[in-house]
Order: structure tokens, then C-alpha cells, then sequence
């Protein structure tokens, strides 16, 4: 999901009038190790400000358990957190433009170390507690929440049964609900929830109320 992001950020930037990529996906490789990879180097066209451009497409969801306020975005499947993220990108990523092995790299591309400005384009589809998707969270962009989370208990037929669904793979996760054609009854999702849940895997749906009204929400396993 990550280098399809890619994919499509290179090409909005090429499609821009205001940065111009330099250089994209750049290995660093010392000793047949490899050390790290640079996303972008792009070039600002009005100061030709050469920017180091790292991207992050992320799905968290909020967990209220967690006492700390930053703490609670997690990965869907708790393997992922904010701030590990944030943390890497700040001890690792952003120091491995300055290690001594970048600059070969670097003058192979003929990119000036001394003109680069580092900057992250974190982009996050953030999912709350149903009951919170009116409340406003700090720290973060609150039009980034996209939707909702539930526990398996609370996806019930009740509430769920007269309504179409979807489980897109991960690599689908982003596209939007409204062009998808194929939709199942809940009894026929709750399959393919249920045997997630069973993998310890949170299900991402999409939901279709009507031709206009569309979903998304996880069900998480934990």
C-alpha cells in the first residue's frame, strides 16, 4: 500500500507546476547492506529549494485505553503505532541523509547536501470509537477521520443486517467505497469477518446504505 502511495504522489508532483523530482526510491547500500532508502528528493521551481521528502500513508485506529493522548493511534492490528512512526522517521530516516555513506549517493545524483531542507508528507486514515466520530482529537487533523472501529460483538445483525458490504484487500484499502459494484448480504460478510478475527486480523469494510451512502469501519479481532 505504501509504494502504490508512492506511485501516486510521484505523479501528482509531476503534474505540478511547483516541484519538479529530482530523484525517487534511492537505496543506500554500503557493503551489499542496505542501509535505508530515500522516498524523494524534489526541487521547489520558484527558489529551487532542494527538499528531501519522506511519505507515509498510515491507518490508525484510536484506543481510549491507552492513558497518554498520542499513545491511543495504533495500527489496526496492533503492530503499528503513531509514534513508533513519528520515532523512526526522526532517529533513523531523516539522520541517513547525513551518514558518511549518503554521500557517494548523493553526488551520484548530483544533489548538494548543504541546500537540502528535510520534510515529511504524512498522510493517515484515522478510524474512532463510533461513539466518538463527532468528538475533536488534539494533536492531529481531525479531517483525517474517516470512519469508525468496532468490536466483533457490536457488528451485529440488529444494527447491520439490512445493509451491503465490502472487504477490500490492503492494497484497496484506500480507494472509495462508491465505485465498487460487487457488494455481499451481512451474513455473507460476517464470513469473511469472522475468519479475519480468527487470524487475529482487524476486517476493513465498506458499507452501503444506498446508491448515495457509503461506510468505512474496521472490526477489530482484539
Amino acid at each position: 500500500m505504501g509504494k502504490r502511495a508512492e506511485v501516486f504522489f510521484a505523479e501528482v508532483i509531476k503534474q505540478s507546476s511547483t516541484y519538479e523530482v529530482i530523484a525517487q526510491n534511492l537505496q543506500l547500500i554500503h557493503e551489499k547492506q542496505t542501509l535505508g532508502e530515500f522516498d524523494f528528493f524534489l526541487k521547489e521551481n520558484t527558489t529551487q529549494q532542494l527538499i528531501h521528502t519522506e511519505l507515509v500513508y498510515k491507518f490508525y485506529v484510536y484506543d481510549p485505553s491507552f492513558e497518554n493522548e498520542l499513545d491511543r493511534w495504533i495500527g489496526p492490528n496492533r503492530k503499528d503505532t503513531l509514534l513508533k512512526k513519528v520515532e523512526h522517521l526522526k532517529s533513523h530516516q531523516f539522520p541517513l541523509l547525513f551518514r558518511e555513506e549518503s554521500t557517494t549517493l548523493l553526488q551520484q545524483q548530483e544533489i548538494e547536501l548543504e541546500k537540502i531542507e528535510q520534510q515529511v508528507c504524512f498522510l493517515a486514515n484515522l478510524f474512532v470509537p463510533k461513539s466518538l466520530l463527532k468528538h475533536q482529537f488534539e494533536f492531529i487533523n481531525n479531517d483525517c477521520i474517516l470512519g469508525y472501529w468496532l468490536h466483533e460483538h457490536e457488528f451485529t445483525e440488529a444494527e447491520y443486517g439490512n445493509f451491503q458490504f465490502y472487504s477490500p484487500k490492503k492494497a484497496d484499502w484506500p480507494l472509495q467505497p462508491k465505485h465498487h459494484q460487487d457488494w455481499k448480504s451481512y451474513t455473507e460478510i460476517l464470513k469473511n469477518v469472522n475468519n479475519l478475527l480468527q487470524h487475529k486480523k482487524s476486517a476493513f469494510i465498506w458499507l452501503k446504505k444506498d446508491s448515495l451512502t457509503f461506510e468505512r469501519f474496521f472490526v477489530v479481532w482484539w
